[in-house]
């Protein structure tokens, strides 16, 4: 759907106002390590790869030319390798705090098995924590169900390699 140019306009502003204080306070130091530790915990038990990326804002470019938050996962999803793993079982999850909005990618092993019904929900749970301010506790509680699921559909086989970092990236 094409925007209108006040559209474009209020969508690039809010963009480019958002904070990395802001995203911080939504994200301190112990909620990123916390989530690290899932992640680790997780991989532990299953053969995925999790990434959780959260972004402040798009690029004002970005913004302006009206990239969707599915398109800019989508665009992490390869910029940052999550897609290059051995057992093609790569899952971004990714925060757009300016739109609010939270994506899941998940690489071609897993999308053949696990609905977007399913990743939808998962989603859900955060954007439903995040409008309570509850940005530690839904994206623990997220990031539970995604190591659930891929216990479910990719339990470990043994010891294997740590193939994505599991600390979460600010932009």
């Amino acid at each position: 759907m094409r925007q209108s140019m006040g559209q474009r306009i209020r969508r690039a502003w809010r963009h480019l106002n958002s904070s990395a204080a802001e995203a911080r306070r939504a994200f301190p130091d112990e909620t990123l390590g916390a989530i690290a530790q899932a992640i680790d915990a997780g991989e532990r038990t299953h053969r995925g790869e999790v990434r959780l990326i959260v972004e402040k804002g798009l690029p004002f470019d970005a913004a302006w030319d009206g990239v969707t938050n599915r398109q800019r996962a989508l665009a992490l999803f390869a910029d940052y390798g999550v897609w290059d793993t051995e057992d093609n079982c790569g899952v971004l999850i990714y925060v757009n705090l300016a739109e609010h909005k939270v994506d899941i990618v998940a690489d071609r092993g897993i999308d053949r098995r696990i609905d977007s019904a399913t990743w939808q929900a998962v989603c859900r749970t955060m954007t439903d924590g995040f409008r309570q301010g509850r940005f530690h506790e839904s994206t623990l509680a997220a990031i539970e169900q995604v190591n659930a699921l891929l216990r479910q559909h990719f339990p470990a086989e043994g010891e294997r390699p740590n193939e994505l970092p599991d600390h979460p990236v600010m932009l």
